[in-house]
């Protein structure tokens, strides 16, 4: 699956993801009153709005990007509803040929993490069947418990042919109260990126390890480090956009193939339309709004990578 994630960032020269994190707030009222007419203002309204909304939204940047992630958050605060579109989601992108991140950030040890990983990467036996339950092709993954915790992912994900992203250094504002911590003289991200690598050798693709590590675009001076430390690693990169990060501060999360690192945009470019820059296209047609943005972050990216 790491060699599909690379292929497919050289076809599209995007090494752009798409994530799908849908709030109501977000979603054209013209969709809202659709779906709340046809199943009342309940869970599988809110729901089946997520759902429409997210499809124009996969319908318009499907063929510019390599990838998505949607975060499970944002569905399961509609409960078994809100799964059900997570699901729905995540089927529909496959059919579209992107590779599916699914940022659910687990994390434990022994039969609850395999459990986990069975659920979102692997399958799961029942009687004389198995059956796929998410199957994403990608998942985050929290390292806080260490081997115990990380050891069944990899070996589900060595049974499937798929991947990991693991939490390194996050881009929200306080990640520094634990990530940024001295350990034995180095801050703590800097020995998680050295477990990641480590881990990365168990399970190596061509030129890339399908353990991948997540390093904030907020922190480009810490990329830069985490970078060579972890060098066989993809890194999935959030904060670009809305969180402030812009082209110029990634270059130094690729390597000098120019790959290596995949960055994430959320509300950026699904609630593009509600921008200043991009509301001449209206809520009518927040999909136009939402490829415009693709378009306009792929140009920043990869002008930063070759200028």
């Amino acid at each position: 699956m790491i060699q599909k994630l690379t292929d497919k960032i050289k076809k599209t020269n995007a090494p752009i993801v798409v994530g799908l994190d849908p709030m109501l707030k977000y979603i054209p009222k013209h969709i809202t009153k659709k779906a709340y007419e046809e199943f009342g203002e309940t869970l599988e309204g809110a729901a089946e709005a997520i759902w429409q909304f997210n499809k124009e939204i996969i319908d318009h940047v499907y063929d510019l990007i390599p990838a998505v992630k949607p975060q499970i958050a944002m569905y399961e605060q509609f409960g078994v509803e809100g799964i059900k579109a997570f699901k729905r989601t995540l089927d529909y992108c496959k059919e579209k040929g992107l590779v599916v991140i699914g940022d659910i950030k687990r994390g434990d040890i022994g039969s609850t993490s395999e459990a986990y990983a069975v659920g979102h990467l692997g399958r799961v036996t029942v009687g004389s069947k198995s059956y796929a339950g998410f199957d994403e092709d990608f998942a985050t993954v929290n390292p806080y418990f260490g081997t115990d915790g990380m050891k069944p992912f990899i070996d589900v994900c060595r049974q499937e042919k798929k991947g990991i992203f693991i939490l390194v250094k996050t881009s929200n504002p306080s990640s520094g109260e634990f990530q940024d911590r001295m350990a034995d003289g180095r801050p703590l991200y800097e020995i998680v990126g050295e477990k990641v690598a480590e881990w990365g050798e168990l399970y190596m693709g061509d030129a890339y390890s399908y353990v991948g590590a997540v390093v904030g675009a907020t922190y480009p001076e810490m990329g830069k480090t985490l970078r060579k430390i972890m060098p066989k690693a993809y890194i999935l990169v959030p904060g670009y956009g809305a969180q402030g990060g812009k082209g110029a501060d990634l270059v130094n999360f690729f390597n000098e193939d120019g790959l290596g690192a995949i960055v994430n945009s959320s509300r950026g470019i699904i609630a593009a339309y509600q921008q200043e820059k991009y509301a001449k296209y209206g809520e009518k047609c927040f999909g136009e709004a939402a490829r415009a943005a693709v378009e306009e972050m792929r140009d920043d990216i990869v002008s930063a990578l070759h200028g």
